[in-house]
């Protein structure tokens, strides 16, 4: 099975997995999905130091990884309310509704680009450009990463994918000369529900 297979396979088990969880809460007979949720974990640590993906791939997988993060999150709340039983309004609210804004900012917080270190859930998601100009695979990866961590932050994001590559390319040669140094790490990190994306020379 390919790599773009498991990762598919992946996606298939993560949907299955958030349906199985609805029904199970749904219904006070039925167990928790504990086989499913086993399969995605045993996927998540494979790809975990993402030495087997291209950019996409690993982008692909970490927008999975801090899905089920997220989630799993929720799941953990509401499992402990349905065993502590509903004491208060809210706490019925939450059962049926989900995790508030806050609450799932901070969940994200700990897990983004969490595929890249299954020991270090705060490593941020991070390409390194050299010639940015001709790295349009690495710029459009780190777009739709600061994009996706934006959208899931409540933050607008400012900007078509031109213009940041625009400015990617122009920072990457800024630093460059600056530093004089082969290459620029970007990162996109999330620190207290805000969004940043960081430039730091390399070699």
């Amino acid at each position: 099975m390919t790599t773009d297979e498991e990762l598919n396979l992946l996606d298939t088990q993560l949907r299955r997995l958030k349906i199985e969880y609805e029904m199970f809460f749904n219904n006070p007979a039925k167990r928790p999905p504990n086989d499913i949720e086993w399969k995605v974990l045993s996927l998540l640590r494979k790809f975990s130091d993402g030495a087997r993906m291209n950019f996409a791939q690993r982008y692909r997988y970490n927008e999975m990884a801090q899905r089920y993060a997220i989630q799993s999150d929720l799941w953990r709340k509401k499992m402990r309310i349905r065993e502590e039983g509903y004491r208060r309004p809210q706490d019925a609210i939450l059962g049926v509704q989900g995790v508030r804004v806050n609450e799932a900012r901070e969940a994200k917080r700990h897990v983004y680009g969490a595929g890249r270190d299954a020991k270090n859930g705060d490593e941020p998601f991070s390409v390194q450009c050299s010639d940015a100009a001709n790295e349009r695979e690495k710029v459009e990866s780190l777009y739709k990463a600061l994009a996706a961590a934006k959208q899931q932050a409540g933050e607008k994001t400012s900007g078509n994918f031109d213009s940041f590559a625009a400015f990617v390319k122009r920072k990457t040669s800024e630093l460059r000369k600056q530093h004089q140094c082969s290459s620029v790490e970007y990162s996109v990190e999330v620190r207290n529900g805000e969004v940043k994306l960081k430039a730091k020379a390399k070699g």
